[in-house]
C-alpha cells in the first residue's frame, strides 16, 4: 500500500463561484485522502485516544495544471516520503477520468504527543506502517521555508477565530488560512481567480477567540499574505500565491 488512490466526485463544496475545482476544494481532497491513509494504518483521527498521537501540518506546496467542474470524477493518489525522525513528507497527484494530470502537491507533517504537547519522534516502525516511497512530485526533495516579506505597518484584514474554524486538534483548521488569505487580497488581485501555484507555511496555530491580523504584500509576480497575532509578535502563517 505504498501509493494509495481513491476516486472522488467533485461536489459543490469543492467548487467556487466559477464552478471549477477551487484551491480550497483541492486541499479538502488532499486532506481527506491523507487522513484516510493514516486511519488505515492505525495512526489516524479515530485512533488519537488510543495512541495519544496526532499529525500536525507544517507546509503545503501545490501546483495546478487544469481544473475540472462540478460533478466530475477525479482520482487522487498519495504516498508518504521519509524525511527525518522529526518530520515526514506526503505527496499527492490528482488525475481526471481520462488520466490527465490536474494537480501535484507536497506537504510536511510532524507527529505530536497530545499528552506532553510536544513533537514525537517518528520511529522506523511508524515509517514502515506507511511503506514510504522515494518519489517526489517536485524537483526539490523538501519544502523550502517561505521568507517573510517586509510588511507595512497596518494589516489589510483582521478576523477573529470562530468556533466553526476549529479542528480536532483545537486549532484553526488549516484550510481556513487559505480562505482568509483570499479575503486579504486587494480586489484587483482577488478578481484574477484561483492561484495556480501556492504555498502555505504554518508556524504557531491560531486558536478559538484569537484575533488574527493579516498583511498583504506583492513582490514581483508573487503575492504574500502574512498572518500574525494582534501584538505582532507571534507568526501564525505565511501564504504565497502565484496566478
Amino acid at each position: 500500500m505504498a501509493i494509495l488512490e481513491k476516486k472522488y466526485m467533485i461536489d459543490l463544496e469543492h467548487v467556487g463561484s466559477s464552478n471549477v475545482l477551487s484551491n480550497h476544494g483541492i486541499l479538502s481532497l488532499l486532506e481527506n485522502i491523507g487522513c484516510f491513509h493514516s486511519n488505515k494504518v492505525g495512526l489516524g483521527i479515530n485512533q488519537i485516544e488510543q495512541t495519544n498521537l496526532t499529525w500536525v501540518l507544517l507546509n503545503w506546496k501545490v501546483k495546478v495544471f487544469k481544473r475540472v467542474s462540478y460533478n466530475s470524477n477525479v482520482i487522487v493518489k498519495t504516498w508518504a516520503r521519509a524525511c527525518s525522525h522529526f518530520c515526514t513528507l506526503r505527496d499527492f497527484e490528482i488525475y481526471d477520468e481520462l488520466g490527465n494530470l490536474l494537480c501535484i502537491a507536497s506537504s510536511k507533517w510532524v507527529l505530536i504527543d497530545i499528552k506532553s504537547n510536544s513533537i514525537s519522534r517518528i520511529t522506523d516502525d511508524i515509517l514502515n506502517l506507511y511503506d514510504c516511497e522515494d518519489k517526489s512530485v517536485f524537483n526539490e526533495k523538501d519544502i523550502s521555508k517561505i521568507k517573510q516579506p517586509v510588511l507595512d505597518n497596518l494589516p489589510n484584514f483582521t478576523f477573529k477565530v470562530l468556533r466553526r474554524d476549529i479542528d480536532v486538534n483545537e486549532h484553526m483548521h488549516n484550510l481556513y488560512y487559505l480562505d482568509y488569505a483570499y479575503e486579504t487580497l486587494p480586489e484587483t488581485i482577488y478578481k484574477l481567480g484561483e492561484a495556480n501555484e501556492f504555498e502555505i507555511m504554518y508556524k504557531n496555530a491560531a486558536k478559538l477567540g484569537n484575533t488574527v491580523c493579516s498583511f498583504y504584500k506583492q513582490e514581483n509576480d508573487e503575492h504574500f499574505i502574512v498572518m500574525k497575532n494582534e501584538a505582532g509578535n507571534n507568526l501564525h502563517a505565511i501564504i504565497k500565491l502565484r496566478f
